[in-house]
């Protein structure tokens, strides 16, 4: 098989992994770091009012669009009321429906909502609007001012930055202070909805959202008007009064248009309270709410869906194959020699328990005590299975005696030992006495040092936090590993360490 395929095959395992990996942490938001938490605001809304005799129907704007935040989850709370959920050319409505109501009645609305980056408007083609209708002195004013604006802008833009400030400086225009005198109140509502209507007689889409910032402090809100234009691309949005072009930070759109966020039909006194809480709530289970609204299966097939006993452990073997990783790259391309591949690895899972430095002692000490038994039986002639199941007895010989002499001199760590893999540390044992006859002590020596250094390499990468949660989070990084071991198995170059081994093979500068 050419490199060519190997090169294809690496190539698609590793796009397939990163696609998969992009789409769980960018759509649907799964945590790159572990314990990571998500900021949730809860808004609230309180609508309270007096029935009358005749059946009530009380309606309330909820939010819909809004760009830069999702909802991750709404209640309605009523008690006998029918609700139902309409959609109109504004929004949402909430409306709740009663026969025959008795006393003060409050309504709640109660929604959890959450940045998204990838949440934009969705209505981005809006027809053109009308032309307002307007009485003859008014158009003609309406008229002039949108020639004087035109004339000191350049785009949709800045047409309405222009507009906006000869809104608010409607005493020295004599076009604005036409419209002001009319009884309209220079308030933030006023002065948007006049905005709008200069807007439709320039053939410019316009609307007035209303929002409420997203405080860290939890309490009730005001809501605060915005005057969204659009430029034939995108919604603009501008402060009516401050002039300020774009969305102020942490400001959640709740309903747009003219009405008012409540209407009643059927009783009076209406009232309406908004309120907003700050909470942090774990990024998986933001994750997993946006999984389920999109429709996702991501986190249905992941290791979460599994039982908890089951997670522990495969938080375990899925860092298996990284430790592996880790052993290739020193192998194949440092150069440092081991007793085979998986010994270290799993010595490395051991070492989670005892800790690294309690690891390598209790290793040593089992491994050269073994070896001393071992060499004492190949006095004795014996047949390899029986000399293996010798070693092997011994070797759970010495852990029970480690682990009773550490709990006598109080030696926490020492218990640990019971841990280690015991057939593997009979195998290593039995390995190096073969390589102690064979290549002498020295290559020994150095296998099993060398065992000794990746483990503990394998270990310190294994044991990080953040990794181990991005591969369980994160199962399709494996593909990576895979891609990976496949290049590297088609290295056959020098290894770093025989660079030095080879030296004096290399030509010298002086001869060249």
């Amino acid at each position: 098989m050419n490199n060519r395929h190997i090169y294809v095959l690496s190539a698609v395992l590793a796009l397939i992994g990163l696609a998969l990996f992009a789409y769980k942490a960018q759509v649907l938001g799964f945590p790159l770091q572990p314990q990571e938490q998500t900021r949730v605001w809860t808004i609230e809304a309180a609508v309270r009012f007096d029935p009358g005799p005749a059946a009530v129907k009380a309606t309330l704007r909820v939010p819909s669009l809004t760009p830069g935040y999702s909802i991750l989850d709404e209640n309605f709370i009523s008690r006998g009321f029918g609700h139902a959920i309409r959609n109109v050319p504004a929004g949402r409505e909430s409306q709740w429906t009663l026969r025959q109501a008795s006393g003060p009645q409050t309504l709640y609305y109660r929604a959890q909502v959450y940045r998204d980056p990838t949440r934009i408007a969705e209505d981005t083609t809006p027809p053109f609007p009308e032309q307002p209708v307007l009485d003859e002195p008014s158009r003609i004013a309406m008229e002039g001012l949108i020639a004087e604006v035109r004339r000191q802008s350049a785009d949709v833009a800045s047409f309405t930055t222009e507009l906006l400030r000869h809104i608010n400086y409607a005493e020295r225009d004599p076009y604005v202070s036409l419209f002001m005198s009319r009884g309209n109140a220079p308030s933030d509502q006023a002065k948007a909805k006049l905005a709008t209507i200069f807007l439709a007689g320039a053939q410019i889409p316009a609307r007035i959202a209303h929002g409420i910032p997203l405080r860290n402090a939890p309490g009730p809100v005001q809501a605060q008007q915005l005057l969204e234009v659009h430029d034939g691309v995108q919604w603009l949005y501008f402060d009516p009064m401050t002039l300020e072009q774009g969305l102020p930070p942490d400001f959640l759109i709740w309903w747009r248009g003219d009405d008012p966020i409540a209407s009643i039909e059927g009783g009076g006194n209406l009232e309406v309270t908004l309120a907003v809480q700050q909470n942090l709530l774990d990024s998986l289970v933001v994750a997993e709410r946006r999984a389920e609204l999109t429709g996702s299966h991501a986190m249905d097939f992941s290791l979460f869906a599994l039982p908890i006993a089951t997670q522990a452990v495969y938080a375990v073997l899925m860092m298996i194959p990284v430790g592996a990783l880790v052993i290739m790259l020193l192998r194949n391309f440092i150069g440092v020699k081991t007793f085979g591949t998986f010994m270290p690895v799993l010595v490395a899972l051991a070492f989670r328990e005892t800790r690294l430095l309690w690891g390598i002692v209790l290793f040593a000490v089992i491994v050269s005590l073994g070896l001393l038994i071992r060499f004492y039986l190949e006095k004795l002639r014996l047949l390899l299975v029986p000399r293996l199941t010798t070693v092997l007895t011994v070797v759970v010989i010495l852990m029970a005696g480690i682990s009773v002499l550490s709990q006598k001199l109080e030696l926490q760590p020492g218990l640990s030992i019971a841990l280690f893999p015991m057939v593997i540390l009979a195998m290593t044992i039995e390995r190096m006495s073969i390589v102690w006859e064979e290549r002498g002590a020295s290559e020994a020596l150095q296998e099993g040092i060398g065992s000794l250094i990746v483990a503990a390499l394998a270990y310190v990468v294994m044991g990080q936090a953040w990794l181990e949660h991005l591969i369980f989070v994160f199962p399709e990084l494996l593909l990576l590993v895979i891609a990976m071991s496949l290049l590297a198995g088609r290295y056959t170059g020098y290894r770093l360490l025989e660079l030095r081994r080879f030296k004096a093979l290399l030509p010298s500068r002086s001869a060249s």
